[in-house]
């Protein structure tokens, strides 16, 4: 079976997967520390990100080109947009950097030279992670949900933005939701590991739980929703994932 990278955003959710991995090595490049293995019935690498665009494509990077990785998941939170509450899990169907303007001479969104904005993940890829995540959630039972007013965690499917901001502000989210109706999340690295797999023509797909709604209470208990919620949640479905 072909090697899986799991690129996680959160050294919680890492520390949850490294628990799992057997004949666990760890190899140091980039001040990164990649740690291979076996996790479940797959051949895995697993790594965290660090955080935002350029880190992320940094490790993905890294992964492609001494790694031998074949497949990438891209896991972390995200703030939540439209329809998507805390407590969802988002799976991306296309990416788009929401910061990327290098108009007039390209039109806005679009990453010059690949006469793309939106980058497609892996329909096959996404579809499994999908189904892993439904599972995952129906069986999980979190006492501190309620804490942070969930009560039923849905899976979505849709579009993911990514940019080099931390979006905490109602106004900022309420322009982002306005520039992209369809938009569920909004996060920091997702879509630059979207260009590297398109760059390398490796299958990938992304997993983003929502921690907050991406405006003024933004802040509040992120560090508690990722140790009580997030990083269960995300371990609970890459187990279930990696079990087939």
């Amino acid at each position: 079976m072909s090697r899986i990278a799991i690129v996680s955003a959160m050294a919680q959710e890492l520390h949850g997967l490294q628990q799992g991995l057997s004949g666990a090595r760890c190899v140091q490049r980039a001040g990164r520390e990649f740690w291979t293995g076996r996790l479940g019935a797959h051949d895995a690498v697993l790594v965290l990100s660090r955080i935002g665009k350029v880190a992320a494509a940094t490790t993905v990077t890294l992964l492609l080109a001494e790694f031998g990785v074949e497949r990438v998941l891209f896991t972390g939170v995200a703030g939540g947009l439209g329809p998507a509450r805390v407590g969802d899990i988002v799976v991306a169907d296309t990416l788009l950097q929401h910061d990327m303007d290098a108009s007039p001479l390209f039109p806005r969104y679009e990453v010059p030279l690949y006469g793309l904005s939106q980058f497609p993940v892996d329909a096959g890829l996404s579809a499994a992670l999908q189904v892993a995540a439904a599972s995952a959630l129906a069986g999980l039972h979190l006492e501190h949900l309620a804490d942070f007013g969930i009560a039923e965690p849905r899976v979505r499917r849709g579009l993911i933005l990514s940019g080099d901001r931390f979006v905490a502000s109602a106004p900022e989210a309420a322009a982002l939701q306005h520039a992209f109706p369809a938009a569920l999340a909004v996060e920091m690295e997702g879509a630059a590991v979207a260009q590297v797999c398109h760059d390398f023509g490796v299958p990938f797909a992304v997993l983003r739980s929502i921690s907050d709604r991406a405006d003024d209470s933004a802040h509040v208990d992120f560090e508690r929703f990722i140790a009580d919620v997030a990083s269960r949640c995300t371990v609970a479905i890459l187990s279930a994932f990696t079990a087939t």
